[in-house]
């Protein structure tokens, strides 16, 4: 019942500043163009229905279909007295919208609300973000979003992991309404561009629109019910990962603040501006979603069962051919390079000039760039084992498409109106996003691992050649259910160092002190030593301790009955 605290934080100083004269025009309008009543009013009575509809469901479990049909009731009395998203030049379009605006977002912070604090800590956010945004040029919408601040906030002390109240359908309800009335009221503001009176509600409210679709597409594509509840969210699939749900939930806070800073930039830039930030962010946010769409959530048993379903074959070949995602991506990336180096170029009117040049050229350098990027082969890589010889790679597809391009404009356009300055930044733009994108994939995957490990905490001796194959081994090889911590070597100057990432603690004679401050379980011993009796001290400690000794090895065997054996081993 934490709802009932968050609503009487918000519903009681909200009726001090709402004036509910407003509404009565609109309840007796003789007029099409009767204004729009006032927000905190309407807020007021807006939360208070949804609340008592939360409510409602906290107590006594209504159905679905019933609650959806309260959700667009409230809608409907919001768009009749006056609030619209303002996307549309048609009124009975953007009424739609309007509606579906508001249902999807308060439907989504519902849906978030599936681990401690999240769902008030991003609304939080949110709050904050549009009560800086409306400052003193609307200052009743600034105020009304500050007292939901404050009432999150007050909430959140008690809701954060690990919580000790909840907030039910009451309080996620009525924060979901809360924040897509705000938003769409953002429109209403004096002197907003049109990209910012579409992008900025988007982009406050990133994280709950985020997590809703990429759950609504992977249930559906894998056969299950979108309306059936699981443990498919971000949040949990970013447990999967190895965060824990603090860490789970405070990235996804940063994930909130990095879109709400994206939407103040663009609600002070003009609209040539804007895709700057957005694309980018936009870039982000859907390659966070591929990395986590790969995770697998449900056992192995249940996927079998949805195999045969009508969208998993859909599910299955856009998973096995991602090459088709990326050349999309590219295509995005080509273009937004190419743009914004001319948004780095010129500005003002002058940009404004070039800008026509910009439009004129773009079909010409996607296509030489494609061109190029498949002549050099980029698309014969695997993202996962990303090398240094890739990186040459792409380095020279990226050069080589910007000199097809300057070829290819200085023939049809005569190199007329075009600067040197232009190709020069793209080509650092083009390169920077090939690696960056391609990086980020080695990247996740790497993280995952070394995050999902899980088995027995070991040492590995040997912080080499041997060690860094044996390491990489453990990371590959799920089934040796180890989780290495650190390295012991015999070498003093490697002491404090680090090897992949993990740490050199000290040498052989450290051993005792490192088993009791880690919870070592054994020790891994990554070379082979012709001198066995070196380790005979190390192995004499560890059978003091109870602990185990192993050593890496990579066996090459014989053809025996058509079977090939060439498996990396760990021997005890």
């Amino acid at each position: 019942m934490g709802g009932i605290a968050i609503y009487l934080g918000a519903a009681i100083p909200l009726l001090f500043i709402a004036d509910f004269s407003s509404i009565i025009p609109h309840i007796s309008r003789t007029s099409p163009t009767i204004p729009r009543a006032d927000l905190p009013a309407v807020l007021w009575l807006g939360t208070t229905l949804m609340f008592v509809l939360g409510l409602l469901d906290d107590f006594i479990n209504i159905k679905p279909h019933t609650k959806l049909l309260g959700q667009i009731m409230v809608a409907s009395m919001v768009a009749f007295l006056g609030f619209r998203l303002n996307w549309f030049v048609s009124l009975t379009g953007d009424t739609m919208v309007t509606i579906f605006w508001i249902v999807g977002i308060t439907t989504a912070m519902n849906l978030l609300d599936n681990m401690d604090g999240l769902c008030a800590g991003v609304g939080l956010i949110a709050a904050l973000a549009l009560a800086w945004m409306f400052g003193n040029d609307a200052p009743h919408m600034m105020n009304s979003a500050l007292i939901f601040a404050g009432a999150l906030a007050a909430f959140l002390i008690y809701n954060s992991n690990p919580a000790s109240i909840f907030m039910g359908d009451s309080g996620s309800l009525m924060i979901g309404f809360s924040l897509a009335l705000l938003s769409l009221a953002y429109a209403e503001i004096h002197a907003v561009t049109r990209v910012a009176a579409v992008a900025v509600p988007i982009l406050v409210l990133m994280v709950p629109i985020f997590d809703t679709t990429l759950v609504t597409l992977i249930r559906t594509l894998s056969g299950r019910r979108a309306s059936i509840g699981g443990r498919d969210h971000a949040s949990h699939r970013l447990v999967l990962m190895g965060f824990s749900e603090r860490g789970a939930v405070l990235f996804l806070y940063g994930v909130a603040i990095v879109a709400c800073l994206s939407a103040f930039f663009v609600s002070r830039t003009d609209n040539l501006t804007s895709p700057a930030v957005i694309i980018p962010t936009g870039l982000a946010i859907l390659l966070m979603g591929v990395y986590l769409a790969q995770l697998r959530v449900y056992p192995e048993k249940e996927f079998s069962v949805l195999r045969d379903k009508a969208y998993t074959p859909i599910l299955l070949e856009v998973t096995h051919k991602k090459h088709i995602l990326l050349v999309l991506m590219d295509l995005g990336l080509i273009a937004f390079s190419y743009y914004l180096a001319y948004r780095l170029r010129f500005s003002g009117s002058e940009f404004n000039y070039y800008f026509k040049v910009f439009l004129w050229s773009l079909p010409a350098v996607i296509a030489c760039k494609f061109l190029a990027f498949f002549a050099m082969g980029i698309y014969r890589g695997i993202w996962r084992y990303m090398s240094i010889n890739d990186v040459y790679v792409y380095l020279k597809a990226s050069t080589t498409a910007t000199l097809l391009t300057i070829v290819a404009v200085t023939f049809l356009f005569r190199f007329k109106d075009f600067s040197k300055g232009i190709f020069v930044i793209d080509w650092f733009l083009t390169t920077g996003f090939l690696l960056g994108t391609r990086g980020s994939f080695r990247l996740f995957i790497d993280t995952m691992k070394r995050k999902s490990l899980t088995g027995d905490r070991v040492l590995i001796y040997g912080a080499g050649r041997g060690g860094e194959i044996l390491l990489r081994e453990i990371l590959n090889n799920s089934r040796l259910k180890m989780q290495p911590v650190g390295f012991i070597d015999d070498d003093y100057l490697k002491v404090g160092k680090k090897l992949q990432g993990f740490p050199i603690f000290g040498t052989a004679r450290d051993v005792k002190s490192l088993v009791e401050k880690y919870d070592i379980n054994g020790v891994l011993v990554s070379f082979h030593s012709n001198d066995s009796g070196s380790l005979h001290p190390l192995i004499a400690l560890l059978e003091e301790q109870g602990l185990f000794i192993k050593q890496f090895s990579i066996c090459f065997e014989d053809i025996v009955l058509s079977r090939l054996s060439s498996t990396p081993q760990i021997s005890s």
